[in-house]
């Protein structure tokens, strides 16, 4: 094959995202830092699946125009850091596709050289050792190979592409020396090299299915995303003694994956804590309950969430602020503190840059601020500016949720935007922020020991203590955290913190420091503590 035409070009993208979607939980295991995070693997996968999803629908028999189909698709679903840079990859694919009806072997080669300028630019300080790392070698080499190549077929410049992202992607640890002590390789590189695989045997005529279990959640997805929005449901199971024999895991998961999306499963002995959306939460609590009963139990009806970020604004007003948190508790606290719209998420769940769009495009306002308040979300929300060009929009690059409420509160609404900016970015350089989280692996990390299970305390990014003992290990973080100088302690207790664990850090950081305390009962996941301090 000496040219590639959109027939071809549309089962390469089917093949790169089945590739990818099959593989995501390997790719979520090359995570370095042993935290529940958004996960590498995850987000790309639903970043590259909404891009094939527009793809596919595009009825053109021209490569531009379903290279712009899956720009589009992968820009407006792109998640994390690396989905986004994912997206850019893409869309410097399909500006090098431009006008081309079908492609030849010279055009492929510019269009990946553009992928990898235009995925660099998007990052304001790329990293190497990483995705951009990977997509950039391969480009270069193969655009070179072809320069010296002219009469090569299609199939042997996706064999080159694949071959040298793969040489690449071996040697990011030797450019990222975390990658190194952790023993593991990129693992936005790693997405990315699946993707080209895929493309490679779609050209050799190899059809690459998705699991089964991936085409279950992908029919759940479907099934509630066209009738109805359906029910956040979360519970903590306490299994007994029958429940502790039966359940496994990935069963569990497995049926989940039949009655909803959005899924997170976490187990600590006989306790299974459950995040799922589904349109029948009945038949996932009747599902639960089998394994023993339940400790707490919420259930959330998201057709009315959706229906209040739809309602138009019709009254101009000078500010709009937006911000993402996780937990009932942080989002009325956002709201107390002025936020017109909470959008759910943070670590484990990303959202999307579409996610941003439809919380924004209809609010009237002059100036609109929005907070990530967290570092894998930022690169998303920039990309809003893109696609809602006549919307004042601004990122406040908040880095964690205590920036975020700190940020909320040097906002003046008689002030101007200018000084408002200054300000509210201001916090990015003296709040101070801890979590404390639980290991989700064994690990050696910048010297330190870290076994599964184990409670970690983070602080600034960096894990200063792991052990076994919850409070040991916040109380480590705190005095890590606090200096002479420091005014305010703000403890954000998470919804996994009982009352008497809570109870004892608020003494010991009154007792312990000359600083106010202040409490925020977020009712977010994953963290037992966020500590702020300023």
């Amino acid at each position: 094959m000496l040219n590639l035409n959109v027939d071809i070009f549309k089962l390469m993208i089917q093949n790169g995202a089945n590739n990818l979607s099959n593989s995501k939980e390997h790719i979520n295991a090359l995570n370095v830092f042993p935290v529940p995070d958004g996960d590498t693997g995850t987000n790309m996968s639903l970043t590259f699946t909404n891009g094939n999803k527009s793809a596919q629908m595009d009825p053109s028999d021209s490569l531009a125009n379903v290279s712009k189909a899956l720009s589009k698709g992968l820009l407006m679903g792109a998640r994390g850091n690396s989905g986004v840079i994912l997206s850019q990859i893409f869309r410097g694919v399909s500006q090098g596709l431009e006008d081309i009806e079908v492609a030849t072997v010279q055009n492929l080669a510019d269009a990946f050289l553009r992928g990898s300028e235009v995925a660099y630019k998007a990052v304001m300080k790329p990293v190497e050792g990483t995705i951009l790392t990977v997509i950039r070698e391969s480009a270069n080499k193969t655009h070179e190979y072809v320069a010296n190549n002219q009469d090569i077929t299609v199939e042997e410049f996706f064999e080159v592409l694949v071959k040298e992202a793969n040489i690449s992607l071996e040697n990011t640890p030797e450019l990222l020396p975390v990658l190194k002590e952790v023993g593991v390789v990129d693992s936005g590189g790693a997405g990315l090299t699946l993707i080209l695989e895929g493309f490679l045997e779609a050209i050799k005529g190899n059809v690459i299915e998705a699991s089964e279990l991936e085409n279950e959640a992908i029919k759940a997805n479907v099934e509630g995303s066209e009738e109805e929005f359906g029910y956040c449901t979360e519970f903590i199971l306490r299994l007994d003694e029958d429940g502790q024999m039966l359940f496994n895991e990935g069963k569990v998961k497995q049926s989940l994956a039949k009655l909803g999306d959005s899924i997170v499963l976490v187990q600590d002995e006989d306790l299974v804590k459950v995040h799922v959306h589904t349109i029948t939460p009945g038949q996932v609590l009747n599902m639960a309950q089998q394994y023993g009963e339940f400790v707490t139990l919420k259930i959330e009806n998201m057709q009315e969430q959706h229906d209040e970020i739809y309602v138009k604004d019709t009254v101009e007003k000078d500010y709009a602020i937006v911000a993402v948190a996780a937990g009932d508790g942080l989002r009325d606290y956002f709201k107390e503190l002025r936020v017109d719209k909470v959008i759910s998420g943070g670590q484990t769940m990303n959202p999307s840059t579409e996610d941003f769009i439809d919380a924004i495009k209809n609010i009237n306002a002059k100036h609109i601020i929005i907070l990530p308040n967290n570092s894998n979300i930022i690169l998303a929300a920039e990309q809003v500016k893109s696609v809602l060009e006549d919307k004042n929009i601004h990122i406040v690059p908040t880095k964690t949720v205590v920036q975020g409420i700190s940020a909320c509160i040097n906002f003046n609404v008689d002030d101007s935007i200018e000084n408002n900016l200054t300000n509210m970015n201001a916090v990015l350089d003296y709040v101070k922020t801890g979590e404390v989280t639980y290991a989700i692996k064994d690990t050696q990390f910048e010297g330190l020991q870290i076994k599964q299970g184990d409670f970690m305390g983070i602080a600034n990014g960096k894990i200063v203590s792991s052990e076994t003992d919850l409070l040991q290990v916040t109380k480590d973080l705190i005095k890590s955290l606090v200096s002479e100088d420091d005014e305010l302690i703000t403890l954000i207790v998470g919804a996994d913190t009982s009352a008497a664990d809570k109870d004892e850090i608020i003494e010991f950081a009154e007792s312990e420091f000359d600083c106010e305390v202040e409490i925020i009962d977020s009712k977010q996941p994953i963290y037992y503590f966020v500590v702020g301090v300023e």
